[in-house]
């Protein structure tokens, strides 16, 4: 069985050959956003697949809408044939909400 790691967080899940990377985070409780349920229709679940080699290749639906030589891919099409390790971008809410803290804290370090 296929393992995945989930970038940065480490966590690691073990799946069933043909379990999409969306279907192991949601396994894994390693949140990764999406919107149309898995359809390649609104581009939320894109992820950096460290081990290319042990992914599938992209499909058609991956291919017209990231465009051939993306570094990213859908985690609703991408499936594991061997141990792979995923980077799961920061969602854009909490990074917005950091830098604003991270913001604060510099202009004001009692705060």
């Amino acid at each position: 069985m296929p393992k995945v790691k989930f970038m940065p967080s480490g966590v690691t899940v073990d799946v069933r050959p043909g379990t999409t990377l969306l279907s192991a985070a949601m396994k894994a409780g390693v949140p990764v956003r999406t919107r149309c349920g898995g359809a390649a229709g609104c581009l939320m679940c894109k992820v950096k697949v460290l081990d290319a080699g042990n992914a599938t290749r992209p499909t058609q639906a991956e291919l017209r809408k990231l465009g051939s030589g993306s570094p990213w891919r859908l985690a609703c099409q991408t499936k594991p044939i061997g141990d792979v390790a995923v980077e799961v971008p920061e969602d854009p809410l909490k990074a917005a909400i950091r830098r604003q803290l991270e913001r604060k804290v510099e202009d004001d370090p009692l705060w």
